[in-house]
């Protein structure tokens, strides 16, 4: 098939270069924001005269048409066409006749790129968010059930203060409403239209680019035409963004993990999300949080290559902007996916072990603060307390025995400001419930929380 500029060759390319040069087997995934472009173009040409309205029509019934066809699989785009562009082009003029070679007036490929590209994105940056969401909401379910469940709350990997479960899971609502937030940025800036830029230098062709801004719902158009052509920020942005959201899944994937070990017993894994081992009988796998914590890797590797791609590229377009898509396709699809996965994981395949949770902040140390609270309450400067309290764990440890294993007196040998009421300030939900301030893991606080976050993921 020859190509739409071979009449300035005097020789066909190389087939493996020709193979090389093709995107074809990638592009093809925005034929529909590459029609819906094309159209918002042929109007565009109808409405400022540069073709009669007649050719305009002509012109969206064609690419209409194609687009019914793609929608019912009647036509699928591949080799031997270069690109999904010149493919719809090509399907247009063989449906259509000479009329259809007129679409490409006033446009080029690199401006006509850069439109599809965004169009895509910001439909698929909808999705994400919606799917954050659903994720938020599971979290939350959970989370409204468990506002008087204790579990150890940790720094450093070592046993630090009871929390409420609850105020533990809302924390990764925290995280997930900012990845919200930075979406909104990003689609923000995916929504500017670079159509009409052309080239690189606009075009001498009367055209209306705020025409074709608003048929196809941008925002606003891109100022400076090398810019448009150019700009691959938002890329980079939503990559980064992307890889955010991978780390929080990541983070609480590696929880999860911890928490259906033996080790832990925290929760268990049901049958629904979890699988076995080839050799040894006894196991039952956390699959879904190990993949999500591995395609982490993936989403960090997918930015990384495009700021190596965008790094000392001069303006204004480049063939390496071709590179730009597949890193771009792949983290939308692994993001969604780890999404779905971890909302799945959590309404149908985790269930949390309270007894065990409960036992564990009875047999550890996390109180020692509240013990010191209690002698700073009694007048006693807090670094004195501090000491007075890490006296009484040494205390302990040599015994090998916990607070609650030890009678007033003995309290009372470390300091006489110790009262019978020590043991009920030292009960781990009376510990939970005390830690009242603004964020705080009080049960009243947490519960405030829980309230406002349902009212907030009415989508």
């Amino acid at each position: 098939m020859s190509k739409v500029w071979s009449n300035r060759f005097d020789s066909s390319l190389n087939p493996f270069i020709d193979e090389f040069n093709a995107s074809i087997s990638f592009d093809k995934k925005l034929i529909i924001e590459d029609i819906d472009c094309s159209i918002a173009h042929a109007k565009m040409l109808g409405k400022t005269k540069v073709i009669s309205s007649n050719e305009s029509v002509k012109i969206v019934k064609g690419l209409e048409t194609i687009k019914q066809d793609f929608i019912a699989g009647k036509f699928c785009p591949g080799a031997p066409s270069e690109d999904i562009h010149y493919c719809i082009e090509e399907k247009l003029i063989n449906l259509i006749g000479e009329t259809g070679k007129k679409l490409h007036t006033g446009r080029s490929r690199n401006d006509q790129v850069g439109t599809d590209i965004r169009l895509w994105l910001r439909k698929k940056i909808d999705v994400i968010d919606i799917l954050i969401v659903k994720l938020q909401n599971s979290l939350l379910s959970i989370a409204e059930s468990n506002i008087y469940t204790l579990i150890p709350g940790y720094t450093h990997m070592q046993r630090a203060q009871p929390l409420s479960l609850a105020h533990h899971l809302l924390a990764y609502l925290e995280m997930f409403q900012r990845d919200r937030e930075r979406l909104k940025e990003v689609r923000s800036r995916v929504n500017i239209s670079p159509l009409g830029a052309a080239a690189l230098a606009g075009t001498k062709i009367k055209i209306d680019r705020y025409f074709t801004a608003e048929e196809l719902g941008f925002q606003n158009i891109y100022k400076n035409s090398i810019d448009a052509v150019s700009d691959r920020d938002f890329c980079i942005e939503f990559a980064s963004t992307s890889a955010l959201i991978m780390s929080h899944l990541s983070r609480i994937s590696e929880e999860i993990i911890l928490w259906v070990t033996d080790e832990f017993s925290f929760a268990k894994l049901t049958d629904k999300c979890a699988t076995g081992s080839s050799l040894m009988p006894q196991k039952k796998n956390p699959d879904v949080p190990e993949l999500i914590r591995g395609k982490t890797g993936r989403v960090y590797g997918n930015l990384h290559a495009l700021l190596t791609i965008v790094k000392g590229l001069p303006l204004s377009y480049n063939k390496d902007f071709q590179e730009d898509k597949e890193p771009i396709f792949d983290t939308v699809d692994t993001i969604s996916a780890c999404l779905k996965a971890m909302t799945i994981l959590l309404n149908e395949g985790i269930e949390f072990n309270v007894e065990k949770l409960m036992d564990s902040v009875h047999n550890d140390f996390s109180n020692a603060t509240d013990l010191a609270d209690y002698l700073v309450v009694k007048k006693v400067p807090f670094r004195k307390a501090y000491q007075i309290v890490g006296d009484i764990v040494k205390y302990c440890l040599t015994k090998e025995i916990l607070f609650k294993d030890l009678d007033l007196e003995e309290f009372q040998k470390f300091h006489s400001e110790f009262k019978e009421d020590i043991f009920e300030k030292l009960n781990p939900m009376n510990v939970v419930k005390s830690r009242n301030s603004l964020g705080g893991t009080g049960f009243d606080q947490v519960e405030v929380e829980v309230n406002k976050w349902k009212k907030k993921l009415l989508i």
